[in-house]
């Protein structure tokens, strides 16, 4: 008989249950707070939105302003220069071959651009246009929709305003692919970078607004014009009206017991510098906001210290390019699961900057051309963004290696070559081998020449590149002496 106690007259738990952790979310909304209403409506946290009591669209009117349009449009241009694809690591050749002619076909500037809208302003709904094509469901498009037609409820789902329901909808399945920029439970709307620049933006409007009018009112000199004292009012303003022709057109008539003066307004350039200093400090929050640093904006940057802004700008430009990632994995997703089946391996879509691969790729290839791989032109052309041309006659292997053909005509035979070459076969005969025999395998199961080299380079990946190119030498040595010492012995 198992124990247990009587929660209640008709309902029995046993210890055994009370121990195991509850599966269900204990700390939620409904329990702290009550009921947020029918739909549960969750208001957007941002505390400018708050304040304001405006929608996101007031964000939107920031990008009209130059230097906040401009920092956006260097910061998605970072994302939109680096190369991406598909990795098909576990996925089927027909699936991977599949997502690839798929995503050929969408509008992937256009795509990745509005998934950048997300760290802007928090969130955006991404929705996909599924259409039948060759018996097959597939995306079509992907259009980024306005984010104040969506709100959370109080369970953190996305739900979007129509007229008919107030309250709002729940989204169909598979139909929006959410981006969101650091979004917890707390906050599912995710952090809006404009949020950062609304005030800089607003001050620096009204700090310029003043500034015109101070240099309209003390940029131009003063003109003072002089007359006797008992002088008619009717005289007075027309000498007042003179006055002010000729602040216009530099030409005036006056009567001949008047004078004119000209006054500078002395003193006002460092009142005037205080817009200015306003102005630029305004623009620096921006930068810093949208970019990570305003190294690259200002005019008293130096070299060294724009260079030194990069850095952050990188680390900026990552994070966006981890969200347009996790979207475009997403759709990926769905569209193995809809053609093939949920426990289908889908291919893997990144993105990486060109520099950086083509560094690690061209430090494997080396790696493998060392360990006798030979490569064709048309993988270099391939794989490096070469042209026609650009490429000679391709190196015997053995040359492009430093190692003598076996081809040579042997020399004299030497005693100690041959010595050297039987004692380095016996001590080495067995990792040769095994090595050997290692790489076979692979070759018979490889499919193609670049899986091939992933494999090796997995395999041998415990040994350092200078332990794993010595390695290879001292093998491609041993074979190169021993044959030598074939030949010469007549063998």
């Amino acid at each position: 008989m198992s124990q247990g106690i009587w929660v209640s007259p008709n309902e029995f738990v046993s210890f055994s249950e009370l121990n195991r952790p509850s599966k269900e979310a204990v700390a939620t909304r409904s329990r702290v707070n009550g009921s947020l209403g029918i739909s549960g409506k969750l208001q957007n946290p941002d505390l400018v939105l708050r304040k304001m009591g405006k929608s996101i669209e007031v964000y939107r009117d920031l990008t009209a302003d130059a230097h906040v349009g401009g920092c956006v449009r260097r910061r998605k241009s970072a994302v939109l220069a680096l190369e991406y694809g598909f990795d098909r690591e576990q996925s089927q050749t027909q699936v991977a071959d599949f997502v690839e002619k798929v995503f050929s076909k969408l509008k992937m500037r256009t795509v990745i651009s509005d998934a950048l809208d997300a760290p802007l302003y928090g969130y955006t709904p991404l929705e996909v246009m599924w259409s039948d094509v060759d018996d097959k469901i597939v995306p079509v498009d992907v259009v980024a929709k306005p984010a104040e037609w969506f709100f959370f409820d109080d369970e953190n789902r996305l739900r979007m305003r129509t007229k008919e329901d107030k309250d709002g909808i729940l989204l169909p399945e598979r139909k929006f692919i959410l981006v969101r920029q650091d979004a917890t439970y707390e906050n599912p709307y995710g952090i809006a970078d404009l949020s950062r620049c609304f005030w800089p933006t607003t001050f620096k409007r009204g700090g310029f607004e003043f500034w015109l009018k101070f240099t309209e009112k003390y940029g131009s000199p003063f003109l003072v014009g002089k007359h006797p004292r008992n002088t008619h009012n009717t005289e007075v303003d027309a000498l007042l009206d003179s006055l002010e022709a000729m602040v216009q057109d530099a030409v005036a008539a006056i009567p001949d017991d008047s004078s004119i003066e000209i006054l500078e307004a002395a003193g006002k350039g460092s009142s005037a510098d205080i817009y200015e200093r306003l102005m630029m400090f305004c623009r620096s929050e921006v930068s810093i906001a949208l970019t990570g640093t305003n190294q690259t904006t200002e005019a008293d940057t130096t070299n060294a210290s724009a260079q030194a802004g990069l850095t952050v700008t990188e680390d900026i430009r990552d994070a966006d390019a981890e969200l347009v990632t996790e979207a475009m994995n997403t759709l990926t997703r769905w569209t193995v699961e809809l053609n093939f089946s949920e426990e289908e391996e889908p291919p893997v879509w990144s993105m990486w900057s060109p520099e950086t691969i083509d560094k690690t790729q061209a430090e494997r290839d080396q790696i493998l051309k060392t360990a006798g791989a030979n490569f064709t032109n048309e993988y270099f052309i391939r794989e490096y963004n070469l042209k026609e041309g650009d490429l000679g006659e391709q190196l015997p292997p053995s040359a492009g290696m430093g190692y003598p053909s076996f081809a040579e005509k042997p020399k004299k035979p030497n005693d100690t070559v041959a010595a050297v070459a039987d004692q380095l076969s016996r001590e080495t005969q067995p990792i040769i081998d095994g090595w050997i025999e290692r790489i076979r395998s692979f070759a018979e199961k490889a499919k193609n020449m670049e899986e091939l080299q992933e494999r090796l380079l997995a395999e041998f990946d415990n040994l350092s590149e200078d332990e794993l190119a010595q390695a290879m030498a001292s093998a491609f040595t041993v074979i190169n002496l021993q044959g030598r010492d074939e030949v010469n012995n007549g063998r």
